[in-house]
C-alpha cells in the first residue's frame, strides 16, 4: 500500500482535482484506491457526489484515535469524505498527545486492503495538513505554472522539511505543474523554471476552464465525465508518469 499525501499550502494549485482524477485514473486501471478528504472545504467529496455527517470523517480518528470509519465507494473508488465540522480538529489536535500521528496508525491498519491511497490536504499549514503529511510515505506537490505558484515553493519545502521531524522518511516524490496556459509567455517561462528547478517533474495540466467546472458541478472525475478529450489524455499521461516514479504495477 503506497500512501501519497497531495500537498501544497496555497489554495488553487488544483490539489483536489489531482487526488480526484489521478485517484480515480489509477482506479480504471485495476488497483484499489482509497480517496482520503482531510480539508473542511470538502470540495474532493463534493465534486464526487458525496455529502457526509461528521461521524462519517476521519474526525473520530483524528481526535479520540477511533477506528477509521466505513468509505463510500463512488466512481471505483473508495472515499473517506469531509465535511465542515471537520475544521474543528484545528483547534483539538494541539492539545491530543500524539494526535497528528492517528490517522497515519489507524490507516496503517487498511494494510493490504488498497493499492495506493491519496490524501487531500486543506490549503494550510495546520493541524490537519500536519496529519495529512505524516499519514504519507510520500507527497506529490502540485505547483501552478505562476510566478505565484513559483514564489510558494520555498515555504513548502520548509514545512515539508519540518514535517520530517515527526516522519523521517516524508519526502516529495513528484511535483506536478498545474493551470498551465501555454498561449501565454508567463506560463511557458514558469514552466521552464520548474523544468531546471524541480525533479522528477511530471508534464503539465493545462487550465481548461470549459472542462474542469462542469466536471466538478456533475461529481464527477474529468475522465469519466469527458473520456478521450484533451484533459483526460493529459491525466492518463500524468498517471503514467507518476507510475514509474513510484514503481507501481498495474493490474489492468
Amino acid at each position: 500500500m503506497r500512501t501519497l499525501t497531495v500537498f501544497n499550502h496555497a489554495g488553487g494549485a488544483a490539489k483536489t482535482s489531482t487526488v480526484r482524477d489521478l485517484g480515480y485514473a489509477f482506479a480504471k486501471r485495476g488497483l484499489r484506491v482509497l480517496l482520503v478528504d482531510l480539508d473542511p472545504q470538502a470540495n474532493l467529496s463534493t465534486w464526487l457526489g458525496v455529502e457526509a455527517a461528521l461521524a462519517d470523517t476521519v474526525y473520530p480518528t483524528l481526535v479520540d484515535n477511533a477506528a477509521l470509519p466505513a468509505p463510500v465507494r463512488t466512481y471505483d473508488m473508495d472515499l473517506l469524505p469531509s465535511t465542515l465540522g471537520l475544521a474543528k480538529a484545528e483547534a483539538q489536535l494541539p492539545g491530543i498527545i500524539g494526535g497528528v500521528t492517528h490517522l497515519r496508525d489507524r490507516l496503517a491498519e487498511w494494510e493490504g486492503q488498497y493499492d495506493l491511497v491519496l490524501l487531500d490536504s486543506p490549503p494550510s499549514l495546520g493541524q490537519l495538513s500536519l496529519s495529512a503529511c505524516v499519514a504519507a510515505d510520500a507527497l506529490i506537490v502540485p505547483v501552478p505554472t505562476t510566478h505565484k505558484g513559483l514564489g510558494g515553493l520555498p515555504a513548502v519545502h520548509e514545512m515539508v522539511a519540518t514535517y520530517r521531524k515527526l516522519s523521517p522518511k516524508l519526502h516529495i516524490a513528484w511535483y506536478l505543474p498545474t493551470q498551465y496556459n501555454g498561449s501565454t509567455s508567463h506560463h511557458r517561462e514558469a514552466l521552464e523554471v520548474l523544468r531546471e528547478g524541480l525533479k522528477p517533474l511530471g508534464s503539465p495540466i493545462s487550465y481548461r476552464p470549459a472542462v474542469y467546472p462542469d466536471a466538478h458541478a456533475q461529481g464527477m472525475p474529468v475522465s469519466a465525465y469527458q473520456p478521450g478529450g484533451a484533459a483526460d489524455q493529459e491525466i492518463q499521461r500524468a498517471a503514467d508518469e507518476l507510475s514509474v516514479v513510484l514503481g507501481l504495477e498495474v493490474r489492468a
